[in-house]
């Protein structure tokens, strides 16, 4: 099998890569794959690195009956009849890709989603959550940082790799202050990861609520700690929560009166209630000052009603002015600051990089190459043939349109 790495064409671009050049070689060495790089000026592995390693570059990749990339590709750059990877955003009909999935489904497109490759217990064998959270986390506290001068912290991709940001957080004291962390899984505990780095300890939700500390301290929640049955005697269930959040509601508005920082890190079902909203905002003893929006989903449809839109790794902030309802400058005494960057893995791409092709490597590749069949890649075949897939037919009024 031919299998074409692409260049990546979203706009702005992410220097992310599904394999290292050694990680292709290893393939090659140990299956009847051959990999086609498309060139990259963008790319965190230089053209140079697999052209080294002997690994084929070509701008033409048509050949590859499997073309795989990072972010969506753009409408114009897909190639009919071809099979697709890459992370779609369309799983949760979002109207904006729309008219992508509408095309692939014109064009005879296979497509599957790194999102939704799952083993036969339904978990992810692919994803970039950790690296997310990591640079959510280190992203909100550089947000903080600019906001209140009270230390100094450069944007993630400003260091070499995480193991440099690690050795700098050795030499940073912090004010008192309370970080939020919303969430228990991937994203959540990168962005907990970081913390502990930095040497922030730690605490109960119950103590940070009701505790003052001298220090920064944080705490982490889970879903009990911020949703409760709408109705006044049932008890919560966890299972019975991801089934119908619809029957669920906020009561994380606690936190909002005494944390400074909050880390958003949930898998959020458009159905589930928001933390709070626009109104809550506006009301004098809302305190919370950055809010870090690692899930991203954007505003009417999200758990943060602020998050009007992603940022960019080159301009990771906004304001939020709670009176207007509007995006401002950030770093002004009335707003709250804004760090919703939608692709935060690219700022340590090496690492993601190399972590993906390991998960890849493991999980998916004898998957992918009929060695064995656990029904994985049907699971994640968004469209094929030129209809949706069997798992993904729900999205059929989205895709028409309705």
């Amino acid at each position: 099998m031919k299998i074409g790495i692409i260049r990546e064409g979203k706009v702005p671009p992410d220097s992310r890569v599904l394999f290292t050049p050694t990680q292709c070689v290893a393939l090659q060495e140990k299956y009847n794959v051959e990999f086609i790089v498309q060139p990259s000026k963008g790319r965190c592995l230089s053209d140079e690195l697999y052209e080294a390693a002997g690994i084929k570059l070509q701008e033409d990749v048509s050949e590859c009956p499997v073309l795989m990339g990072i972010k969506e590709v753009p409408k114009d750059q897909l190639i009919a009849n071809k099979t697709y990877f890459f992370f779609s955003h369309t799983i949760k009909a979002q109207p904006y890709n729309r008219a992508l999935l509408q095309k692939i489904i014109k064009e005879n497109i296979t497509l599957l989603d790194y999102e939704v490759l799952t083993n036969e217990k339904k978990q992810r064998v692919i994803a970039f959550g950790r690296f997310a959270g990591i640079v959510g986390a280190h992203n909100g506290m550089m947000t903080y940082a600019n906001k209140t001068k009270t230390f100094e912290l450069k944007q993630m991709h400003k260091y070499d790799d995480y193991a440099a940001a690690i050795a700098y957080y050795k030499t940073l004291s912090f004010p008192k202050m309370k970080i939020v962390i919303t969430g228990t899984g991937r994203v959540a505990n990168g962005a907990a990861e970081v913390l502990d780095h930095m040497g922030i300890p730690k605490v109960s939700p119950q103590d940070f609520l009701t505790q003052d500390y001298e220090e920064a301290v944080y705490t982490q929640l889970g879903c009990e700690d911020y949703v409760k049955p709408k109705a006044a005697n049932e008890k919560f269930e966890t299972a019975d929560f991801f089934a119908n959040p619809q029957n669920y509601q906020s009561i994380f508005a606690p936190y909002t009166k005494v944390a400074d920082l909050m880390i958003n890190g949930i898998y959020w079902a458009n159905e589930a209630p928001a933390f709070f909203t626009k109104e809550d905002m506006k009301q004098p003893d809302f305190g919370i000052k950055v809010i870090a929006d690692v899930t991203c989903d954007i505003a009417p449809v999200a758990s943060i009603p602020s998050t009007l839109f992603a940022t960019t790794i080159a301009d990771p902030v906004f304001g939020y002015d709670p009176q207007s309802e509007s995006a401002v400058e950030p770093y002004q005494a009335h707003t709250i600051d804004m760090m919703t960057i939608d692709n935060l893995p690219n700022e340590l791409p090496k690492d993601a990089s190399k972590s993906f092709g390991e998960q890849f490597t493991t999980n998916v590749i004898e998957e992918l190459l009929a060695l064995k069949d656990t029904g994985m890649l049907e699971r994640a075949t968004i469209a094929k043939a030129g209809k949706l897939g069997p798992h993904f037919e729900y999205l059929t009024d989205y895709v028409n349109g309705k």
